[in-house]
């Protein structure tokens, strides 16, 4: 669970970033990863009588491709989904790297440098944004926001039980479908390229991984004498969790050459902690999906200690002391400033209905990184 300072943070987070054209070893797929403007783009704006094409406007401003405008525009819900999925997964990119050097950066340059190059950063933006695609889609359709689809229509649930009792099942089978047509099938026959759809299909397999069933008694006094169940998906918080500790233990992989066949196979080089032991290959070419559920990454990541054009840096980055001053201020030490500040405090509910709280003053210190 975050603490409500961390809470609070995470979710007055706005992104903004300016529209961006990345010209790179592959062509752009959505969200952290693709051309559209990572903004949250307010629909209540819009007058009233436009709101019934609303979401036209929308799926123009997220500059998608052709068949994914095509594919945005035929369902009114796409449009606030795709939307959903972009915050999604940058606000939980943001919080699972708030610890770190390279802290989610999404300002332009520095995301569209990072997506030309083969790192395990740009593994996890797109890990993280074909799995927030696919919870998000599944989530609509459970929630009635979509046309095109409903309740998960897996045969060995009973939906109409299930919708009448109020449950629901996330609805994976669509949005797996939905995410696989959406992002098109790319080339494999180049190693970056089939490293990004490998991430890509990480992402998608590790919301997969997670669904759970859930049910529900009904019965005289409570009694289980029926029982009605449906799937759900994780908190999408539980899927960033996975896909950092996978980030954590990203594969580095290379190119090498099938002497039976001539053709390139991706070959993975392990840690240098574990013995010796020869490359072993992924499947070739005509392989879609590598089996593995390892993210890849080409080449090493730079240390984001200074500018770049990767990052700003952590130079005045926060940090906390005794926890992680001492990594992300790459040894440079750091400044302490003390100041008082007034938060709510010994907060009662009052009957009724409101929360009354007394201001209560400290005096806190605050660790940032020296230049």
């Amino acid at each position: 669970m975050l603490d409500g300072h961390l809470l609070l943070g995470w979710l007055s987070f706005t992104v903004i970033v300016h529209l961006l054209n990345l010209p790179g070893p592959t062509a752009a797929y959505f969200g952290l990863t693709g051309n559209e403007p990572l903004s949250i783009l307010p629909l209540n704006s819009l007058p009233e009588e436009n709101l019934g094409r609303a979401h036209y406007k929308l799926c123009d401003r997220l500059k998608l491709e052709k068949k994914q405008r095509r594919m945005c525009r035929r369902d009114p819900g796409v449009a606030e989904t795709l939307r959903e999925a972009i915050t999604m997964s940058a606000l939980e990119c943001q919080y699972q790297f708030r610890f770190e050097r390279w802290n989610c950066t999404l300002e332009g340059r520095h995301r569209a440098n990072i997506l030309k190059r083969g790192f395990k950063e740009t593994a996890f933006l797109y890990a993280i944004s074909s799995a927030g695609l696919t919870h998000a889609m599944a989530k609509a359709c459970s929630a009635g926001r979509m046309e095109r689809c409903t309740c998960d229509e897996a045969p060995d649930l009973e939906n109409r039980k299930a919708w009448q009792w109020g449950g629901c099942g996330d609805n994976l089978k669509y949005a797996n479908k939905f995410v696989k047509d959406f992002l098109g099938k790319r080339s494999n026959k180049d190693l970056r390229a089939r490293v990004d759809m490998h991430n890509t299909n990480v992402g998608m397999k590790v919301i997969k991984a997670g669904v759970e069933t859930t049910c529900k008694c009904h019965g005289v006094s409570g009694s289980c004498t029926v029982q009605t169940c449906w799937r759900q998906l994780l908190p999408f918080h539980e899927i960033g969790k996975q896909l950092k500790q996978r980030y954590e233990t990203s594969v580095k992989v290379g190119s090498s050459t099938n002497e039976a066949t001539g053709e390139g196979e991706i070959s993975t080089g392990r840690s240098q902690l574990q013995p010796p032991q020869q490359p072993q290959p992924l499947p070739g070419l005509n392989d879609q999906i590598p089996r593995t559920m390892d993210l890849l990454h080409i080449e090493d990541s730079p240390s984001f200690c200074r500018p770049s054009k990767y990052s700003s840096g952590t130079a005045a980055r926060k940090c906390y002391k005794d926890k992680n001053c001492e990594a992300i201020c790459c040894g440079r030490g750091h400044n302490t400033q003390s100041r008082e500040v007034t938060r709510p405090c010994q907060c009662q509910v009052r009957w009724c209905c409101y929360v009354e709280c007394k201001q209560c003053t400290q005096r806190e210190e605050v660790y940032t990184c020296k230049g």
